[in-house]
């Protein structure tokens, strides 16, 4: 055996010569001079970053007074009841958000060089040009969630952003590039906003005349050519209008309390930002009527046809439609073969007002607490199982109370019962069946950007910068949004409660109520709570029914400190690079 294994040794050497034997194989890693030949290579760099992007909901709503969990390993809840530190932080977007600029600046570094197109006047460029404007507003995007997360007040009375990064960096690069201020990243923000709004088309759409091609490409392609480019194929890639989008939601936020001390940005700007994406959806009459259940299946009509990548009227941006059912097996109660994994709060159901619209604590209100669901608002049934109601395909009733008449869907009764005696409604799609014997799923998309948000950042800022009645440029107030979204949900006309309402204070406080309903377990109470300001700790509640009587009952403390207003620059980079940290962390 040994004299056959020297013999067949021989041979390989003699035939492949001792440097291939003995040399490593070829692990088949592509250089980057590859990708100039190779667009779909090229175009790779690009997206690895929508990669980076949130495609589902984070359900942070169990780290505010919205909602708990009843998962005692869910890192919110660790992170309310007192774990949140830099090296323990479920809100980090350091790491996922650097990855994906590593990439949009490795392509953008390298764009002007690719071959994008073989055939075709002008193709290539139009390609050249699309794509770069994907990158600069996909960085702008992935800055934001840095500044939102990890921007914050220095223990020297500075705010500061992150670095900002614009070549991609390699192991000959510096990596100890300190944090810059938050002004600072704004004006890059901006500035790649604006590239990104140069180079792309507001929507992607398909053209049926040369007319139609935009002036710098009139000449210089044809109808068939454009749309191969910028036709409605794209449609859920980065566009025009997204970067409006984004340069309102950054703007908003530097507005905000947390950080306007810092910056030079005003409510106007915030005001006229989120009014350049509303007057293109048509101003007030662009609301959506079904605004408020996009995702439910009396809506499934149009869920079910999307077709060509096009969106509902309420949806800016989404993630492609798939047929699923794990936001009802998470959420389901455990009568419907759910987990029941978060549970609004009784603090977020009295944030809900009655039907006439004035809160359940006005003496206008006609609130009664012994039948404490009747005559509310129609969103809390909307979005919020109660006791008695019913879910489910086969409208099944849900008894949240305890003792007689009890279910395992009743308050604490087995692991994965609700703490709060509520179960959430919504984004589920109640058409779908998880019994073991007749399991379906049904079509579900991730809603990245809605129009109510941008109304509601509307009426913010509109009403810090100019009182309840202001209009601005628009045209129209921000008591005027507020009043659409309200009618929209149900709220009995004519609104006694809101045209009570004469100060900014008041205004601002019912705003943002109408953001907390409208908004709620879509991931930006959290958010919210840190720019204004707010209070944080507030204990979350929830109720226990027994006997017709309903008792509030205290469920969860939060544990948070004043400066968890802002988020902390992770350990390991102010260990490895020598960034400041922010003040308290």
């Amino acid at each position: 055996m040994k004299n056959k294994l020297l013999i067949f040794v021989a041979l390989a050497m003699i035939l492949s010569g001792c440097s291939d034997l003995f040399s490593p194989a070829d692990q088949n890693n592509r250089t980057l001079d590859g990708v100039y030949s190779d667009p779909a290579f090229a175009e790779g760099l690009l997206l690895n970053a929508y990669v980076k992007l949130p495609s589902g909901y984070s359900y942070n709503d169990v780290a505010t007074d919205n909602a708990v969990s009843n998962d005692p390993t869910n890192s919110y809840r660790l992170m309310a009841t007192g774990s949140w530190s830099s090296l323990n932080n479920p809100m980090d977007q350091w790491t996922s958000a650097y990855s994906a600029i590593q990439y949009l600046n490795l392509f953008l570094a390298n764009t002007d060089k690719v071959t994008w197109a073989t055939t075709g006047e002008y193709v290539s460029q139009m390609f050249n040009d699309r794509f770069k404007g994907e990158a600069y507003g996909m960085r702008a995007l992935f800055m934001y969630y840095l500044l939102q997360a990890h921007g914050g007040w220095s223990a020297d009375g500075k705010l500061l952003g992150v670095p900002i990064l614009l070549t991609p960096q390699d192991v000959t690069s510096n990596f100890k590039v300190p944090r810059n201020t938050f002004d600072e990243c704004l004006t890059q923000i901006y500035t790649d906003l604006d590239s990104a709004e140069y180079y792309l088309p507001l929507d992607y759409s398909d053209i049926s005349s040369t007319s139609q091609i935009p002036a710098k490409y009139t000449g210089k392609t044809t109808v068939s050519d454009y749309n191969r480019v910028f036709g409605a194929y794209n449609t859920q890639r980065m566009s025009a209008r997204i970067a409006k989008v984004i340069s309102a939601q950054v703007t908003l936020l530097a507005a905000s309390p947390a950080f306007n001390q810092g910056t030079n940005v005003s409510w106007a700007a915030a005001a006229d930002s989120a009014a350049a994406v509303l007057d293109l959806n048509g101003g007030l009459s662009g609301l959506a009527s079904n605004g408020d259940y996009w995702y439910a299946e009396r809506n499934a009509n149009e869920i079910n046809n999307i077709q060509n990548g096009l969106n509902p009227k309420e949806i800016l941006w989404r993630t492609n439609v798939g047929s699923s059912n794990s936001l009802e097996s998470d959420n389901y109660p455990p009568s419907l073969y759910g987990k029941g994994r978060v549970d609004p709060t009784q603090n977020l159901v009295d944030a809900f007002p009655m039907a006439n619209g004035y809160p359940i604590t006005d003496p206008n209100s006609g609130y009664d607490p012994t039948h404490p669901y009747a005559n509310r608002d129609p969103r809390l049934a909307l979005y919020i199982v109660t006791n008695g109601s019913t879910e489910g395909p086969s409208n099944t009733p849900i008894y949240t109370q305890v003792g007689t008449g009890s279910t395992n869907d009743g308050l604490n009764q087995i692991s994965t019962s609700t703490r709060t005696g509520y179960y959430m409604r919504k984004l589920l799609r109640e058409d779908v069946n998880l019994n073991p014997t007749n399991t379906n799923s049904q079509i579900h998309y991730y809603a990245r950007m809605r129009y109510t948000e941008i109304y509601l950042d509307y009426a913010e800022a509109a009403n810090e910068a100019w009182g309840p009645d202001g209009t601005g440029p628009s045209g129209y107030s921000a008591r005027d949004v507020i009043a659409a979204i309200r009618k929209r949900a149900g709220i009995t006309q004519p609104d006694a409660y809101l045209a009570s309402i004469t100060t900014k204070d008041a205004m601002r406080t019912l705003i943002h109520n109408e953001r907390r309903l409208e908004l709620c377990f879509e991931g930006f109470r959290f958010w919210d709570l840190r720019r204004w300001k707010a209070n944080l700790t507030e204990e979350a509640n929830g109720v226990s029914i027994s006997n017709g009587t309903y008792t509030f009952v205290p469920v969860e403390k939060r544990a948070y400190q004043d400066y968890m207003d802002y988020g902390p620059i992770p350990y390991s980079e102010v260990l490895k690079f020598g960034l400041v940290q922010n003040q308290g962390w």
